[in-house]
């Protein structure tokens, strides 16, 4: 069923709203998922804080064109998905976990991250990229670790002499 003006309006200025109010986003090709796999995808980036749009690609392409973004647009093949987010490595990081359970269903085709189109691989980097919380943890042990190495040396003194 062919879609109307006024619904292909509707897509565009939502799509357009929703990269232009987020971070990040990344374009993914979902071929080959069923409705129970896409809707438990859906369900888990929506837990996550991250939006899920679905829309035609000349769509799409429409909606990016009124935004200031840098670079070239990634080819976008088969069926396309945006997922966006306000935080900038949530929306690549959650469905980088959908990526790896479904091997032949989802992939990362590229995205927009700081006002930059990104290609697949380096969105995939961004996506490996650890939670803020994480990142404290791996902080802070840096920072204690040479404390616990001073305190294990003056307690190896102590037992030297003893």
């Amino acid at each position: 069923m062919a879609l109307t003006r006024d619904k292909k309006k509707e897509i565009i200025k939502k799509v357009h709203e929703a990269i232009d109010s987020s971070k990040s986003a990344v374009f993914v090709n979902f071929h080959g998922l069923n409705v129970s796999k896409i809707s438990k995808m859906r369900r888990a980036l929506q837990a996550s804080g991250v939006g899920y749009l679905v829309a035609k690609k000349t769509l799409a392409r429409k909606a990016l064109e009124g935004i200031k973004v840098d670079g070239k647009l990634p080819d976008m093949p088969g069926e396309l998905a945006i997922i966006f987010g306000t935080d900038p490595i949530a929306p690549a990081r959650e469905i980088y976990k959908f990526q790896k359970e479904y091997k032949d269903g989802v992939k990362i085709v590229g995205g927009i991250f700081d006002r930059r189109y990104i290609d697949m691989s380096n969105m995939t980097e961004i996506a490996l990229i650890p939670s803020m919380n994480i990142l404290y943890a791996q902080l802070l042990n840096l920072i204690n670790s040479p404390i616990q190495r001073f305190v294990l040396a003056l307690n190896a003194i102590a037992d030297a002499k003893n």
